[in-house]
């Protein structure tokens, strides 16, 4: 990372120093909106959110190393005090970049965004030194603190972008102009806050139209088997590359095979085919692949690289389709950190690909931000448990979605049924049903609680 000298950092944001004897003490680890997470020498963004303020937790952010702290007001040590922690927060994420030189690849999308981020960093860094957006950072504080993990030798910053209103992605673009800006999908994620597909293609939209010209190095990234977003062709002056399944595409895959939950083909781009072998659970990683792929390819790199690089790719980040194995032979697929329609389909037809002839058990939580599509949603999904030919169904909350839900996978047959109220009860629910080699699912939005639960199910084996 770049060090920092709090004259610096205050010249940057236009904040004044206090409690700063020595102007010139540096910044040199790294930096966090979390007091528990700030490295030894690094900088306390104290954030006051609307449940809890990070001013209250400086002394622990002390304590665990922290230099100096980021502020509104004096905090008793070395501070940078400013107006607006999260404005601030930008311009110096802004002031970083510029010492960096590192070129921005920067991506969007209603699903898919963090596991083709980790796709992508893992490809690029074959390719030169990459820092990219750690977990699902992808907001207005999570993609400056991901900048000011680069240095001088950085020579790219992969950083995935969020919107929950129109308007997010132009802001974050305008923090970090990216060269090549990547557009996965529009689907149904946040459709309960935008009102339509359509609004949130507006919104994911401004990425593209961050973008320099195409006589700049501009590069728009698209999706060509999604209608929305190949529309959004029109929205940039930047170069257009496509992916997807379709012979127009710029990168194209051909021959898709999927194995036990893991897909294989034949890659196209316009210098040549490759064999691709992903490590990635499920089939939907084919168009994340293919989206990595058209990205690298218009930084330079050969196709039968950008192959080998997709091949040898792992998972990354937890709860995305991350397999976990059991010391009794369940197989648990944690896939909780989020979820809507488009990746819940996703996480169900993995499960039984993943399974054979093994029996499936999937515990699926409500998705949230669904608006008046939240009933009809969840009886969709009822109903691909049923199609799916999945065993054993395990609803988790008690709300008129997952009755939804239930009810319209009932009619499948002989599929077993259980609920449980809350996460709570639901671990001595499982160690009743489970047996030896059974494979689970566990799916929910992020708010049910879910998250961890598959760790805890992996460790409490029954005697």
């Amino acid at each position: 990372m770049i060090t920092l000298t709090l004259k610096e950092i205050a010249d940057a944001t236009g904040g004044i120093l206090h409690d700063a004897p020595d102007p010139q003490m540096r910044v040199t680890g790294r930096s966090a909106s979390d007091s528990r997470e700030v490295g030894p020498g690094g900088m306390f963004v104290a954030v006051a959110g609307a449940r809890v303020d990070g001013h209250d937790f400086v002394d622990q952010a002390v304590t665990t190393g922290a230099t100096c702290v980021l502020a509104t007001r004096p905090v008793g040590v070395p501070a940078v005090v400013v107006s607006d922690v999260t404005a601030a927060l930008g311009r110096l994420a802004q002031h970083v970049l510029t010492r960096t030189g590192a070129q921005v690849v920067a991506l969007t999308g209603s699903a898919g965004k963090t596991s083709t981020k980790d796709l992508l960093a893992q490809v690029l860094a074959h390719h030169g030194d990459t820092v990219a957006t750690p977990g699902s950072f992808n907001t207005e504080i999570g993609l400056p603190l991901t900048v000011m993990r680069a240095a001088e030798s950085t020579r790219y910053l992969v950083l995935e972008m969020g919107a929950r209103h129109v308007g997010d992605i132009a802001y974050l673009a305008s923090l970090t102009p990216p060269q090549i800006g990547v557009v996965l999908n529009v689907g149904s994620a946040h459709v309960g806050e935008f009102g339509s597909r359509e609004a949130i293609a507006t919104a994911k939209g401004e990425l593209v139209e961050s973008l320099p010209p195409a006589d700049q190095g501009g590069v728009a990234v698209l999706n060509a088997d999604d209608e929305l977003v190949a529309a959004m062709a029109t929205r940039t002056t930047a170069a257009v590359v496509t992916y997807g399944t379709g012979e127009s595409a710029d990168i194209r895959a051909t021959g898709i095979n999927v194995t036990e939950g893991r897909a294989s083909f034949t890659l196209h781009t316009p210098h040549g085919t490759a064999p691709v072998a992903l490590r990635l659970l499920g089939a939907h990683q084919v168009h994340n692949a293919l989206a990595v792929a058209a990205a690298v390819h218009a930084l330079g790199m050969d196709t039968g690289r950008i192959a080998q690089a997709l091949s040898a790719a792992e998972p990354v980040s937890a709860g995305r389709l991350q397999v976990l194995e059991r010391a009794d032979g369940v197989t648990i697929i944690n896939d909780a950190f989020n979820a809507n329609s488009e990746s819940m389909r996703a996480g169900l037809e993995t499960l039984t690909s993943v399974a054979g002839d093994r029996r499936t058990v999937a515990v699926l939580g409500e998705m949230k931000e669904l608006g008046d599509t939240a009933k009809a949603a969840h009886a969709d999904v009822g109903r691909l448990v049923g199609e799916l030919g999945i065993d054993v169904l395990v609803t988790v909350g008690t709300t008129d979605e997952m009755t939804a839900l239930a009810d319209a996978a009932r009619p499948a047959s002989p599929l077993r049924i259980e609920s449980a109220d809350d996460p709570d009860v639901l671990l001595p629910l499982l160690n009743r049903v489970l047996k030896s080699g059974d494979v689970v699912l566990v799916k929910a939005s992020k708010s049910v609680g879910l998250e961890k639960f598959a760790n805890i199910l992996r460790a409490e084996v029954p005697a």
